[in-house]
């Protein structure tokens, strides 16, 4: 019954015989439910694995069974974060997937080409967008990651926004969560929807990317750098893999206005991201980036991490989010 939680039929029956019957002693219990006693331990093995049996000072077999609706409110919180990470997996290999797609496209000769165009410097993107925004009929996708803009970029952007949306071109744009503790950049987001655009947020971005018509992506060449060059991309079938990746974060985006979620255990989306970050041994300076916030913001992230799971390091950390459910307990 419980196998889509990840529990076994045998160990099931474990559980439900510890529930029944917990003065019953290993022998007992196996006799009970017919299961030689190899395999009845096996079975504790992996229900004190799943945290779902745990020491017990009381006889019998030293263990007792977790109430049922803890056992299920950690079954599913283990599930949901066995998902989580299959997601985050999902698209971590879309945005490699966008970078491979930029760095081979850009080293093809230039004008060699319909499907590619590199670009070299500020002035010559700069360029390129503004005709990119000119030919536009229907939609610009977008993400902005880095968290806040400055003011004098955000001014500059307003009039050629003005221009698209005037025209009635949709314009969804993703920016990082952080920017919402940015007041500038938070002015400019009511602007834009305000004005007709979609604004929503989300922990990361994997890329910095504009998309024009479904038909043109621009990427950056660095990605620590997107000042230094950019390619325009117009092949059919990597146009269809970042329109994906974009769907895919923007549906699972928070929405401009709304209150920042906080899962059953109290985490934001943000310090489940910072979560992953810390566990993949990226340093502070590295976190903050992906965040869009300061290393002093992402240190303070990661010590109210190890304060909630109560981890003296970040290796102990890994292992109370296991335990407490927070991550799955083997790899994705």
């Amino acid at each position: 019954m419980l196998e889509l939680l990840g529990l076994d039929a045998e160990a099931e029956r474990v559980y439900r015989a510890l529930l029944a019957h917990p003065e019953d002693g290993v022998t007992a219990l196996a006799q009970r439910i017919a299961l030689p006693e190899s395999d009845l331990r096996a079975c504790l093995d992996r229900l004190s694995r799943l945290s779902l049996v745990r020491p017990s000072s009381r006889g019998g077999l030293g263990f007792r069974a977790l109430d049922p609706e803890d056992a299920m409110e950690l079954l599913l919180a283990r599930q949901q974060a066995e998902l989580a990470a299959h997601q985050q997996k999902v698209d971590a290999s879309r945005a490699a997937a966008a970078q491979l797609i930029a760095e081979c496209s850009s080293m093809r000769p230039r004008g060699a080409t319909a499907g590619a165009e590199s670009l070299h410097g500020p002035e010559e993107i700069r360029d390129r967008l503004a005709r990119l925004a000119a030919n536009t009929r229907h939609e610009i996708m977008t993400f902005a990651p880095g968290g806040g803009h400055s003011i004098e970029d955000l001014e500059a952007s307003r009039v050629p926004n003005a221009a698209l949306l005037d025209r009635g071109i949709a314009m969804r744009t993703v920016y990082l969560d952080s920017v919402r503790n940015h007041q500038p950049t938070l002015d400019h987001m009511d602007w834009l929807h305000r004005h007709g655009g979609q604004v929503r947020t989300a922990p990361t971005l994997p890329v910095r990317m504009i998309i024009s018509d479904r038909r043109e992506a621009v990427l950056p060449l660095d990605t620590n750098d997107a000042q230094t060059g950019a390619v325009v991309i117009a092949y059919e079938g990597p146009i269809a893999a970042l329109c994906a990746l974009f769907e895919s974060v923007w549906q699972s985006a928070n929405r401009l206005g709304a209150a920042v979620e906080r899962n059953m255990d109290g985490l934001t989306r943000q310090h489940q991201e910072s979560l992953h970050l810390l566990l993949q041994g990226l340093t502070d300076e590295a976190i903050a980036k992906r965040l869009g916030v300061s290393p002093r913001t992402a240190r303070r992230i990661a010590a109210e991490l190890l304060e909630a799971l109560e981890a003296r390091s970040r290796f102990q950390a890994g292992a109370h989010a296991v335990q407490n459910g927070w991550l799955p307990a083997t790899r994705v």
